[in-house]
């Protein structure tokens, strides 16, 4: 059973990573903490310790405890400057396909309760994003950065980070309602399965299948 302080640092290096308390924001009082998360200040304490353990955060006395740059963050070149051609793209696909294919694996092997609850949040949020392409892709790209943070190793969450949503093409058509986004919602259903399930050997099918489908319908001409 995952103790509520890896619970709770699983959650903050989540809301960390995505951006959602940015580099030199201040991460919330341990009062608000406590009250937000239903935990103690002894759990909140020890979480804040491995954050900072972790190099995601530090604390000054008497201000507060601050989010932390991480150099291994800045962006990762994907393609030539300019514009992205559809070889760039394909070639994305293909270097994604290395390294989230066993992101898939180790996330099943090492999720936590709070990874699942993350993963889970961001696949409902893709799921009701169809018509809106701009959500669907944010979403998509939660649920890609959450497969990476529950991995455990760092080294992925800041690969991902470091491609940022663009790594993610999806031409709008594709999003609209219907039996094509049901299959790619589907998809990344199969994936949370399999880590939910804590198989590594279908999760890494699932992730692997997915990707070779997108990059199957980035090719495959409009009807």
């Amino acid at each position: 059973m995952t103790s509520r302080t890896q619970r709770l640092v699983d959650t903050l290096t989540a809301r960390i990573r995505e951006g959602v308390v940015r580099p030199g924001e201040r991460l919330p009082t341990e009062s608000s903490l406590v009250e937000t998360y239903g935990v103690s200040r002894t759990v909140v304490r020890e979480a804040i310790s491995r954050l900072q353990a972790a190099g995601l955060v530090e604390t000054h006395h008497g201000r507060g405890t601050f989010v932390l740059a991480r150099p291994s963050t800045a962006r990762f070149p994907a393609g030539p400057r300019g514009e992205v051609t559809l070889e760039d793209v394909t070639g994305l696909l293909e270097f994604r396909t290395a390294f989230e294919v066993e992101a898939a694996a180790l996330a099943a092997r090492r999720r936590t309760d709070a990874h699942l609850t993350g993963l889970r949040e961001a696949l409902d949020a893709f799921a009701g994003a169809a018509d809106h392409p701009s959500a669907a892709v944010n979403a998509d790209y939660r649920f890609h950065l959450r497969v990476a943070l529950a991995t455990g190793n760092h080294h992925f969450a800041d690969l991902v980070s470091s491609l940022g949503p663009s790594m993610i093409v999806v031409p709008q058509e594709r999003l609209d309602p219907g039996d094509r986004f049901a299959g790619i919602v589907a998809e990344h259903e199969n994936i949370y399965a399999a880590i939910a399930r804590g198989d590594a050997d279908a999760a890494r099918a699932a992730a692997r299948v997915h990707l070779a489908n997108s990059r199957a319908r980035l090719l495959q001409p409009e009807p």
